[in-house]
């Protein structure tokens, strides 16, 4: 068996609260977590929009029913939710989504160079959001991973040199399950491998986005 592959035009979709137009001189590309969907996700960011702010939301080109057949059929519960990538295909999966996320950038925000761009990574979007800022073709003015870490097989001399100068947040909460002092050292580890120390921030919450931390990290864009 010889595995093969093909390339071929893909529609995907995207969800922006906001407008974006001459006056607009903050972009949030905020980036879901496992199992969820853009268009919910971006209600977290209602905040964060004003007549100078706008909010672009991705979503995983990936989707599925959260859960299994038998709960589906017992309790009618069809929910979706996406994600970015599993373990299987995955550099073909993060080749994709770092050409589709290319695509929104060039699509929506290439006619306003001068806008500050605010990349917010959260849980499992934090890896995605950590791979993408890695592409040259973006002008990334603050990466910010919330409630997630690094991913370990990232390119660390090119980040070194790319994010050299730019703004690097990570933000949980102080009752995150997922963020436990072996994720926070591991965290710690890549950081340095990076060259680069993060700002951290915490906020009295769970795996969340809170929004009074939200409009801090506005402030202070």
């Amino acid at each position: 068996m010889k595995e093969q592959a093909v390339q071929f035009q893909f529609k995907a979709r995207y969800y922006i609260a906001g407008t974006l137009n001459q006056q607009t001189k903050n972009v949030w590309i905020v980036l879901h977590g496992y199992g969820q969907l853009a268009q919910y996700f971006l209600k977290k960011f209602n905040a964060l929009v004003d007549s100078e702010t706008c909010v672009i939301a991705p979503e995983g080109l990936s989707r599925f029913y959260v859960e299994d057949l038998p709960t589906r059929t017992r309790t009618g519960n069809n929910r979706v939710g996406a994600t970015w990538m599993t373990r299987e295909n995955r550099l073909m999966d993060i080749d994709n989504y770092c050409e589709y996320l290319t695509t929104i950038y060039k699509t929506a925000l290439e006619k306003y160079p001068e806008v500050c761009i605010n990349l917010l990574g959260f849980s499992q979007g934090a890896a995605t959001a950590s791979r993408w800022a890695l592409d040259s073709r973006i002008n990334l003015h603050r990466l910010i991973l919330w409630s997630g870490i690094l991913p370990p097989d990232m390119d660390f001399e090119a980040g070194k040199r790319i994010l050299s100068g730019k703004e690097f947040l990570v933000v949980y909460g102080n009752n995150d399950p997922f963020i436990t002092p072996d994720r926070l050292n591991e965290m710690k580890q890549l950081t340095l491998k990076l060259g680069i120390a993060p700002e951290l921030i915490t906020f009295a919450g769970g795996h969340d986005i809170d929004e009074s931390t939200l409009l801090q990290l506005k402030d202070l864009s």
